[in-house]
This record gives C-alpha cells, sequence and structure tokens, in this order.
C-alpha cells in the first residue's frame, strides 16, 4: 500500500507528525513555558492555531498560573468570569465550583501554607493499602509508609536543577 501511489505516479504526502493525545496536550499547557523542552515549545502553537478551544484553555491556564506565581488574587474574579463565559461547559463547571469557594482559592493562591506533604502521605497510604491488599497487617504498613516517607525525604533533599 506504501509503494501503490509510485506505481500511479501520483504525489507523495509530506509526512505529519503525530498529534498529541489529550494527556500530552494538557500536559503540554498546564507545563511552565521554560520547563518544557525546545520541542514542545515549537509543537504547542501549531496545535493551539488549530483549536481555538484549546488556545482559550491555554490563556486561562497561563492567566491563573500567573495568579499563583505572584501570590496576586486579585485578578480572580474577572478570570472567574472569563472562565465561565468560555463557553466550554467543562470550564463553566469548574468556574461555578471555584466561585461557590472562591474565598479559599483566594487563600490558596496568596498565602504560602498548603497542605501538599498531607496529600502526599495520604496517597502514600492508600497506595500501600491497595497493593497489599488486605494482606497486611497495621504495623506493615506504618513500616512501609514510614520506608517511603524516608525515601521522599531523601529524594527532596537533593540538589534541584533551576529552570533555564
Amino acid at each position: 500500500m506504501a509503494v501503490a501511489p509510485l506505481r500511479r505516479g501520483l504525489p507523495i504526502d509530506e509526512p505529519r507528525e503525530r498529534p498529541p493525545s489529550p494527556r500530552e496536550a494538557a500536559r503540554w499547557i498546564t507545563t511552565h513555558p521554560h520547563r518544557r523542552s525546545p520541542h514542545i515549545n515549537e509543537r504547542l502553537p501549531r496545535l493551539l492555531e488549530h483549536c481555538p478551544e484549546l488556545k482559550l484553555t491555554h490563556d486561562l491556564v497561563r492567566r491563573f498560573a500567573t495568579m499563583v506565581d505572584n501570590r496576586d488574587a486579585a485578578p480572580l474574579p474577572g478570570w472567574l468570569s472569563d472562565l465561565a463565559n468560555s463557553g466550554l461547559a467543562p470550564l463553566a463547571g469548574l468556574a461555578g465550583a471555584l466561585h461557590e469557594d472562591r474565598h479559599a482559592v483566594a487563600q490558596g493562591i496568596t498565602t504560602s501554607y498548603n497542605s501538599g506533604v498531607n496529600e502526599g502521605r495520604i496517597t502514600d497510604v492508600k497506595l500501600q493499602k491497595r497493593l497489599m491488599a488486605g494482606r497486611a497487617g497495621v504495623s506493615l504498613l506504618r513500616h512501609r509508609v514510614v520506608l517511603i516517607a524516608h525515601l521522599r525525604r531523601r529524594h527532596a533533599d537533593r540538589p534541584t536543577v533551576a529552570p533555564r
């Protein structure tokens, strides 16, 4: 089938790159531009020009990221109204949920306190519980969770590379 167009003298299409999966596109949109690879920084604008809904989503995500980076919740009401008026049902639903709890969202944006460490530990416990599938007692689960916490702490102490 690949050689048939050559035999008929038809022009051969230029090879096209594989479109990103929805998960890849979401990762590209949510990753800070300085932390993306040059290849992705080259492909993302082409993707966004083909899909206006993704471009709108990208713009809204970047605006929210700017609020979080600057710890400035002043643009939050305007951002929520833009989110609600985006014309995309999932984003409008998110806007409604965030609007109901906008004071907590503003508090989360402006303060440096978060529950990330606790959420990580809860995730570790749930993971170990699922892995052991009821075959382990509390003492073994406790031991495994402590070991995971130790490994995470050791990994977090390593120096990280500054973003480019």
